[in-house]
């Protein structure tokens, strides 16, 4: 029988996220030994990165950072949340947001092309799928300048690396709190778009081709189906914009209200939430 505890199979399992079996496997074949198991699991993970393609990528983190008043944002993705929360995938989330950080990156090519460590990002997602024994992803990255860029990042469970992250850019003096907040709020509410000019002309074009359809089917009389669509919008915009949204802290004002108060202006955003 090899030589090792129980201690050494939990050891394993949080330095490469690889599942029980596997690692027990390892270990036997390493006789033990945790750095040549190590690289059994590496290898074997290698030869099976082809059978992982198909895989659904569901779990996984969001990272960020905020540098010289730029901010980047990338969601790393994995097939299970055991892998997401180990500490290799976080290493590797991190790696990739340092490629992000350091090349400057505002799209996927490029960040796949970047390099942090001595590899690119690209060779560095193989690595790490062969390491977790599961598809690894990077799915996205966004990078947001502004006057004053806030960012937030939540754990939707205490266990979990973060599952939603918050860019914000404000304008202003001494904006960092209300910045904060707001950058809250975006994580809560989850708004599309910034005001009603930065919705695509056809979206608000379906939207009010669906409130007249549903007007006129509800029998409404003809004279007052514009001024129900003109509602119905309204209602559209307050939903998906953040500035026409209530304010998550004080639902009595809306966000542009709270911010004109703070002396603030926002200027853009974005949200990641893992796997949506």
């Amino acid at each position: 029988m090899a030589n090792y505890t129980a201690a050494d199979i939990k050891a394993l399992r949080e330095r490469t996220g690889a599942g029980m079996l596997d690692v027990k496997k390892a270990l036997d074949e390493a006789d033990g030994d945790q750095q040549k198991a190590m690289e059994i699991i590496r290898v074997k993970g290698l030869k099976g990165v082809t059978k992982r393609e198909g895989r659904a990528t569901a779990e996984g983190l969001v990272a960020a950072r905020v540098q010289d008043g730029v901010g980047y944002l990338v969601e790393v993705n994995s097939e299970t949340d055991f892998v997401a929360k180990s500490a290799p995938f976080i290493d590797f989330g991190n790696s990739v947001l340092e490629a992000a950080v350091v090349n400057d990156v505002d799209n996927l090519e490029d960040l796949l092309k970047a390099e942090s460590n001595g590899k690119t990002v690209e060779e560095q997602v193989t690595e790490a799928g062969a390491l977790l024994g599961e598809k690894v992803i990077v799915r996205r990255v966004a990078r947001l300048k502004g006057a004053h860029v806030s960012q937030y990042l939540h754990k939707t469970s205490k266990d979990l690396p973060a599952q939603v992250g918050v860019l914000l850019a404000v304008e202003g003096e001494n904006v960092e709190e209300i910045a904060h907040d707001v950058a809250v709020h975006i994580a809560a509410m989850s708004p599309k778009f910034l005001d009603e000019t930065s919705i695509p002309e056809n979206e608000v074009a379906d939207e009010r081709r669906v409130a007249e359809e549903t007007a006129k089917a509800e029998g409404k009389p003809e004279r007052i189906i514009p001024q129900i669509v003109e509602g119905r919008l309204k209602g559209f915009f307050k939903e998906n914009t953040l500035l026409d949204q209530d304010f998550a802290k004080d639902s009595k004002k809306s966000v542009r209200q709270v911010l004109e108060e703070a002396g603030a202006k926002a200027t853009g955003f974005v949200r990641f939430r893992v796997g949506n």
